[in-house]
């Protein structure tokens, strides 16, 4: 009698309450359930909704046939969760978390129903839930997804010596003409990079604002460092105290994406520093391979030369060692790099990716506003005289005819894909190496030349000496997802199997694909293999490749199918909203074509690889990369639909493609939540073993410590694996440095295992790739990254970090 009376008095309250918010709970699950069925997807939602609606309602007419359904409810999903989604951590997380909190307080108030017994056993249940709970949350901050396999072999592979001049400079933005990314220095190694420091501290003055990112890696040549920010001012520093020796603004201006990848480094009369690793082949010219003459008046003024462009498409050149303007150069130091280009509206042409010099030379290639209209200006290359600012050749892919300038009144070939990322080439083959972007717009192609189908998405080997094409190896055909390629290729001797080695080019793709060519011919090293695509579900006036290539011969990184279970998200509610909206678009596979539907694009045109680009460990023949995994969705909006929407985006948002019959509505595929709509990880860190082609080991890149759901900061050190920008560096003390990650950190990872030896706290995110030289004054090792903050955090900064050892008595 006196349970009965506790239950009708102050208990019984509490369980029509937990019923109401039970029903609350299992509503929007019912709902949201019933189209998900309707949509061809799973059932559980609208079964689940519907036993904890019943559970509710039984727990409001306290009835302890409440508690019994809801345990079945919770029983079953456990089942279903294992089913899905094995035991693997993250896709367990929102599909098992929401039920057990639930469970807590449905077990809690059982001893409240009509002549309950057994009052121990509901609370030693919810103890035990409590307990799981308490360890999810402690397992949450290990890293998960980890996969690691030992080495084929530690025995060092076969290198060519650093140029001795040069072993400890970083004069080139991948340190060497071949992009590599790695450095022969060991002074920091895997024993010692944990007692790293800040060793100093540097402020630009110029804070990305609006479109503006901070994406610099700096130079450092002899005995300074030289470094861009976002609007091209040039600082050259001292590298043991980051004290200003000289400032440089060119007072550039662009309406949009303002930035600088990095400077380049001129010094007239010097040798290749450390061309890639290919001894001389007789396929290359002799001609090419022939030492560059020294320059008469060398030991003048600007003998050594800071080489840039900038966001209003220039080329300048600086005097390393004051920062004035070479005057023997260009017109009174500069070039202007719209000549021959035709009509440049404001802000649809410049450079963003350092200068590539090469002998006497300097090649530039440039970017365009994507997706805003047609026939936008050429994706020409050019080289100019390094001493001189003269041009001496032109690579126009739609005139080949054109060697130089155009004729009078015409221009270089307009709406061909450009070259917006960094060549890497070999002085001793006498080939540059360059990854050609896609003629835009993006999403919509039936109006593109051959020359642009043809060089879509691809690598071209240029000769050196005259720009004249070698050989071409496409990666994606008439590309309609901006699959463009992004990277710096790597240039590295790979091992035969026979003993010897083969010079290679490694390019890594948006696709999540990895190419290994033959950088003498471009045949494939690695196995390609052309596959089927689908056919379906574009739009009329446009056409498809039957099929696309795929590099079988190397892993591929982050481009695994999706499907409904691999959905995710924070609550079961989210993940059930990302559910429902993969059902409603169109998913075949990386090529499904863009239409008059929604469609998911995954790998996502950010990625996928970059143009952060990829690491070699030359010593251990490791490549080292970075991936996002974020899916965006694209939809074509027919042209009168697009015109009365207004306004127009390169990537998120409606691109307006005019000169075409349809604009692009793309972003991208999150949760309410601001979650990524699939299971995690969102980015991750791959070392990849050259000689057996397979992944020794992957790792998540980041944690959730600076980002989170709606875009708030969590603090938690939660190793999710976040989406990274920015590339790798490795050295030989067997070190991979890393910053690109969401949260504010410079990384040390082991090189062999991928474990995280040590990380470094930032003012603010970056984007950028770290670099490291040894000073000849101090004798020091140092580690610098451009912190200028992570892509999608509104914290922005203009800061240089370097770190070193700390000093000995």
């Amino acid at each position: 009698m006196a349970e009965q009376q506790t239950s009708r008095g102050s208990g019984g309250w509490l369980l029509v309450l937990f019923g109401l918010l039970m029903v609350i709970i299992g509503a929007p699950l019912v709902y949201g359930g019933v189209q998900l069925i309707g949509l061809g997807g799973s059932w559980y939602y609208a079964l689940a909704g519907l036993g904890v609606v019943a559970s509710g309602i039984l727990y409001i007419m306290r009835r302890k046939a409440g508690l019994w359904l809801y345990a079945l409810v919770f029983l079953a999903t456990i089942a279903w969760a294992l089913w899905e989604s094995g035991l693997a951590f993250w896709p367990l997380v929102p599909r098992l978390v929401a039920p057990a909190v639930i469970a807590i307080p449905a077990l809690l108030l059982a001893p409240l129903f009509p002549a309950s017994s057994g009052k121990r056993a509901p609370f030693a249940f919810a103890g035990l839930l409590v307990a799981v709970l308490a360890a999810t949350a402690f397992y949450g901050f290990t890293p998960h997804g980890v996969t690691r396999n030992p080495l084929a072999s530690t025995e060092l592979a076969p290198t060519v010596p650093p140029a001795a001049a040069s072993a400890t400079d970083w004069r080139h933005y991948g340190r060497t003409p071949a992009g590599t990314r790695y450095a022969p220095i060991d002074q920091i190694n895997r024993d010692n990079v944990d007692k790293l420091e800040v060793a100093w501290t540097f402020q630009s003055g110029d804070v990305p604002a609006g479109s503006a990112q901070d994406q610099s890696t700096p130079l450092f040549v002899n005995d300074t460092l030289y470094t861009c920010s976002p609007n091209n001012i040039v600082h050259a520093l001292n590298p043991d105290t980051g004290e200003v020796k000289w400032k440089y603004d060119p007072k550039a201006k662009s309406p949009l994406w303002q930035r600088c990848r990095g400077v380049s480094y001129y010094e007239p009369g010097a040798a290749p520093s450390e061309a890639s690793a290919a001894p001389t082949d007789p396929l290359a010219p002799a001609s090419v391979i022939a030492p560059i003459a020294p320059v008469a008046g060398a030991s003048n003024a600007c003998a050594a030369r800071i080489v840039m462009t900038t966001i209003d498409a220039r080329l300048i050149q600086l005097d390393a060692k004051t920062g004035e303007l070479c005057q023997d150069f260009g017109t009174g130091g500069i070039v202007d790099l719209k000549a021959g280009m035709g009509e440049i509206k404001d802000g649809f042409y410049f450079q963003t990716s350092a200068p590539t010099v090469m002998r006497d030379l300097i090649m530039v290639g440039g970017w365009v506003w994507d997706n805003v209209e047609t026939g936008e200006p050429s994706g020409a290359v050019r080289a100019f005289s390094a001493r001189t600012g003269e041009l001496v050749w032109a690579w126009d892919l739609g005139n080949p005819a054109i060697t130089k300038l155009p004729p009078e009144g015409e221009s270089y070939t307009r709406g061909t894909p450009n070259v917006w990322s960094t060549p890497a080439y070999d002085d001793a083959l006498g080939l540059v190496y360059l990854p050609t972007g896609n003629a835009t717009p993006d999403f919509f192609g039936a109006h593109r030349s051959k020359a642009a189908e043809d060089y879509t998405a691809s690598v071209v080997a240029l000769d050196i000496a005259t720009g004249r094409e070698r050989w071409k190896f496409q990666t994606v055909h008439h590309d309609i997802w901006d699959y463009d390629v992004p990277a710096q290729p790597a240039l590295y001797d790979v091992p035969d199997g026979k003993g010897g080695t083969v010079p290679a080019l490694i390019q890594i793709t948006k696709r999540g694909q990895i190419f290994m060519l033959d950088r003498r011919d471009g045949k494939p090293i690695a196995e390609v293999e052309e596959r089927p695509v689908p056919q379906t579900g574009g739009v009329p006036e446009d056409f498809l490749s039957p099929t696309q290539p795929y590099s079988v011969g190397m892993p591929e990184i982050g481009a695994e199918p999706f499907t409904e279970a691999k959905m995710w998200g924070a609550t079961p509610y989210d993940q059930l909203y990302c559910r429902i909206e993969f059902k409603k678009m169109r998913y075949e596979g990386e090529f499904t074509p863009p239409g008059l539907t929604r469609s998911i694009i995954y790998p996502g045109y950010y990625g996928g690889m970059n143009w952060g680009s990829a690491a070699i460990d030359e010593a251990r023949g490791l490549l080292i990369v970075n991936d996002i995994r974020m899916p965006q969705f694209a939809q074509l909006m027919p042209r009168e639909a697009t015109d009365t929407y207004g306004g127009s985006a390169a990537h998120d948002g409606l691109s307006q493609q005019k000169g075409t019959p349809y604009g692009a509505l793309k972003n991208g595929f999150m949760s309410p939540l601001g979650v990524p709509c699939h299971q995690p990880p969102y980015g991750t860190f791959t070392g990849i073993d050259l000689k057996t082609r397979q992944i020794v080991w992957q790792v998540p890149a980041g944690t959730l410590e600076d980002t989170g759901p709606l875009g708030m900061k969590t603090g938690l050190e939660i190793p999710i694996g976040m989406p990274t920008l920015g590339g790798p560096i490795t050295t030989s003390g067997g070190v991979v440095f890393y910053a690109g990650t969401q949260d504010y950190y410079l990384r040390a990872l082991n090189v062999e295992t991928g474990e995280e030896l040590w990380k470094g706290r930032l003012p603010v995110g970056a984007q950028s790739t770290p670099m490291t030289f040894v000073s000849p004054d101090s004798g020091a090792q140092y580690v610098v990254i451009s912190a200028g903050g992570a892509r999608q955090s509104p914290d922005r900064g203009d800061y240089i970090v370097a770190y070193r050892l700390p000093k000995q008595n």
